[in-house]
């Protein structure tokens, strides 16, 4: 509701009873980004969950009966001239004058927070707006929580009492407003000064409609007042500070229940002890980090034997697992961390506790990071300009990139605390001591909670651990075990788990500058109304790490990352959404090209996944349209990567990108507008947006339909994860360039001589990477060396290809 720029209940009442509940724990999740006016030439923001930020409120109100409608004005006291938006719900709207059952007495608030252009902003200053539906003399009690937590009331009338016990005697932390409409009949000028007097109010806290003064001019006014306090504030309380105010006052919290506190009990037991981010995950987490990445480069060495060279391959293979087996060794001989004891203990609670303690975790975990994160930019903004601090620079960009720390850090560890333990004897104590994580998992993930299939910081899949989970997760829901899988792969920041989240209402982190790291899979139970349509019993959804991360590309093996990451997600899938950023499909075109390869060379890939392509960002109706050439000359370069490759491969039957994945150009587009309808961060969300990812998922629900004979139970799902994965990490990927000139060049040089043995591979490989990654960090001089050896070798070659490849 808050991202939709609607109101949402701050105080909300019981029908049954006067008692009224503060939505606090409701409004826990709400994070806002603004910018002050004091940042404005920085450029920098505030990030901050809206509960925690101690920001000035106005309260509106009204007493007895009202010509005026508060919640209209409202709506264009927030709104600028160029867009008007119903933040509150009024008579004048569509459906609004439907009759109330629930609202009386509710207390509803919203935030205007700037963006730091003066231009745009109606107040520079951030405020919550509050609004209580219904008669001040009817609600006292919401009234007095008003007057205690505002900087400011404004009270709407049309009759005064002069003996108004409810307005003189209230005990008003903040200043007091009245709001009249001269064109009452019922105003009295006598009562209304009588009043004011008894008040101490001036002419200023007096607001008058007058015949003469339009609803702009009005509005214009009431905003003047409303900045005219908020220059100096008498009251700034945070949301959480008001629980106070409401237990004085006899109005319950909603995180007041035994099960919320025991779970904010735990998680604060956990997080309190978090100061430096990077020193803790290397204490609590020592099974992930270094040992898992040394674990992840052995387990791929043992399928690629990447560095054999002269050694005997048996040899060699029997030291990899003498290596591995040490690393497991070493593992077992950490003890588990406190936190880790503490967050299994946690996660072990009954039902509505766990889920308590896990939100409280990432909420907990966010702010810290938030906070990390912050303080890291600033530092990076200072020493950015300055040449001679690199070696700076270089520490500070580490920091960030491994400063984030979340629930996935603990459910990671715990993985890898359960993959080692089965290195242990079976009659062990500690391995007996485990043996229940998965089963905890898997019902974690049947509630709704993700699973982390595919760690982002090692690129690896802890095998055993995701299969133990899966297998616990059949024998929870067996016999309904049937299963179909969307995946969405797309470049960074391209709008992905957005996408997913507003398509099947699940909860995938979303933030700009933190972006998913790895892959996560969650299960979504399908409805008795839809299992014949889908035939089956659960969808799951795969939300997957960006590909061509900036942060990633400085890496030599970035490329290697994205390809297997892309290989498994689409090989694991009935339909693969491709994201788009635009209409611009050339930024998908090597990736889908190592995956066209892929599958070719796999033996163990027997199906043919659907694919989508989304196009985000594109609002003009003649999109589709217009791109039709676009779309054709797409599948045209498709069709002839597919056709080299299955030259490459000897596959040779497989003439079209179609004959390796199901795609209809046509159908299989789909253009969806921004997802703002403005500017942030007072922009609501575009309408457009949710009708138009609507009708696509009306579309993905039919293509998975037509899969819906062929899915897989749970168990062959577990099986296909492994030996796809076990697939990928055969896998060379030696076909995919950063650079597509040199790609396209080095594939038609090595179809043209058709040498294909591993030895002309490994070498004209060599040189390739080198010299583009050369390429990509420093510039074409700095590459000349690597360029100039492989000119040497080229050169001997004959043809037009070799000639390319030798200029580019």
């Amino acid at each position: 509701m808050s991202m939709c720029q609607f109101s949402v209940p701050l105080l909300l009442p019981n029908c049954d009873t006067e008692q009224c509940t503060l939505m606090l724990w409701a409004m826990r999740d709400i994070v806002k980004k603004y910018r002050p006016p004091d940042l404005s030439k920085s450029k920098g923001f505030i990030e901050d969950r809206i509960v925690l930020s101690e920001l000035p409120m106005v309260s509106f109100v009204r007493l007895g009966e009202c010509s005026l409608s508060k919640s209209e004005i409202l709506n264009k006291l927030l709104s600028n001239s160029q867009q008007y938006h119903d933040t509150f719900v009024h008579h004048n709207m569509e459906c609004g004058d439907s009759p109330r059952r629930i609202s009386n007495g509710l207390t509803e608030i919203t935030w205007y927070l700037p963006c730091g252009n003066k231009n745009m902003d109606i107040f520079s200053e951030p405020v919550a707006i509050a609004n209580l539906r219904g008669d001040i003399a009817s609600y006292e009690t919401q009234y007095s929580f008003l007057c205690q937590t505002s900087a400011a009331v404004f009270v709407f009338f049309d009759q005064l009492d002069s003996e108004c016990k409810l307005l003189t005697n209230k005990t008003h932390k903040g200043k007091i407003f009245l709001v009249g409409n001269q064109q009452s009949k019922s105003l009295t000028p006598d009562a209304l000064k009588k009043i004011a007097n008894t008040l101490g109010l001036t002419k200023n806290n007096i607001i008058l409609k007058t015949k003469q003064t339009n609803d702009a001019d009005f509005v214009k006014c009431l905003r003047s007042t409303v900045s005219g306090v908020l220059t100096k504030p008498e009251v700034k309380m945070s949301v959480e500070e008001m629980a106070a105010v409401a237990h004085e006052l006899g109005i319950s919290v909603d995180e007041d229940s035994p099960e919320c506190q025991t779970g904010k009990k735990n998680a604060d037991a956990i997080t309190a002890e978090i100061e430096d981010t990077f020193k803790y995950k290397e204490k609590q987490f020592p099974l992930q980090g270094q040992i898992w990445k040394e674990l992840t480069f052995l387990e791929k060495e043992e399928f690629r034997l990447r560095k054999v060279g002269s050694e005997n391959i048996e040899n060699y293979k029997s030291n990899i697992k003498k290596k591995k087996d040490e690393l497991r060794k070493k593992q077992n001989s950490y003890a588990m961390s406190d936190a880790m004891t503490c967050f299994i203990s946690a996660i072990s609670s009954p039902d509505r506790e766990r889920c308590y303690f896990l939100k409280w975790m990432r909420m907990n975990l966010d702010n810290l990071s938030r906070i990390k994160l912050s303080g890291l930019r600033e530092l990076y903004k200072e020493k950015c300009n300055d040449s001679e601090k690199k070696k700076e620079i270089k520490e500070i960009d580490r920091q960030l990139s491994s400063s984030s720390l979340g629930t996935e850090n603990f459910f990671r560890e715990m993985g890898q605390i359960y993959e080692a333990s089965l290195f242990l004897p079976e009659t062990d104590p500690s391995r007996k001591q485990l043996q229940h994580l998965p089963k905890l998992c898997a019902q974690l993930l049947l509630d709704g909670f993700p699973l982390e299939l595919v760690d982002g910081d090692a690129s690896n899949i802890p095998l055993r651990w995701v299969s133990d989970v899966l297998s616990q997760l059949n024998d929870l829901v067996s016999p309904k075990n049937k299963i179909l899988v969307v995946t969405v792969l797309g470049v960074q920041s391209t709008g992905k788990s957005t996408l997913l989240n507003t398509m099947f209402g699940v909860q995938f982190a979303v933030s700009s500058g933190r972006c998913t790291r790895g892959a996560f899979m969650l299960l979504i139970k399908v409805h008795e109304n839809i299992k014949n349509v889908l035939k089956c019993d659960f969808v799951v959804i795969i939300d997957t790490e960006g590909l061509k991360s900036p942060e990633l590309a400085q890496l030599d093996n970035s490329y290697e990352h994205d390809n297997e990451l892309a290989t498994l997600v689409v090989g694991l899938s009935d339909i693969t959404i491709i994201n788009i950023a635009m209409e611009n499909s050339v930024e998908m075109k090597d990736i889908l090209q190592i995956v066209v390869h892929a599958f070719l060379r796999m033996k163990e890939v027997g199906k043919t996944p659907k694919c989508q392509f989304v196009h985000q960002n594109v609002s003009d109706v003649s999109a589709h349209e217009k791109n039709l050439r676009d779309r054709k000359l797409l599948l045209e370069q498709l069709n002839e990567m597919t056709q080299a490759a299955a030259k490459m491969e000897k596959k040779e039957k497989n003439k079209s990108f179609t004959d390796v994945m199901e795609y209809n150009p046509e159908t299989g587009n789909c253009y969806i507008p921004g997802l703002w309808n403005g500017n942030p961060p007072m922009a609501p969300v575009n309408a457009g947006y949710s009708e138009t990812v609507y009708e696509l998922k009306k579309n993905i629900i039919q293509l998975l339909g037509r899969c819906g004979s062929t899915s897989n139970n749970i168990l062959e799902f577990r099986e296909w994860i492994t030996s796809l994965w076990n697939a990928v990490k055969h896998e060379n990927f030696i076909f995919s360039f950063r650079n597509s000139l040199v790609a396209d060049a080095y594939m038609r040089l090595c179809t043209e001589y058709n040498k294909w043995e591993w030895e002309f591979k490994k070498e004209m490989y060599a040189w390739v990477t080198k010299a583009e990654t050369r390429i990509s960090n420093f510039g074409t001089v700095a590459a000349t060396s690597e360029i100039s050896d492989m000119g040497e070798f080229i050169v001997q070659l004959k043809g037009d290809a070799a000639t390319e490849l030798t200029e580019v």
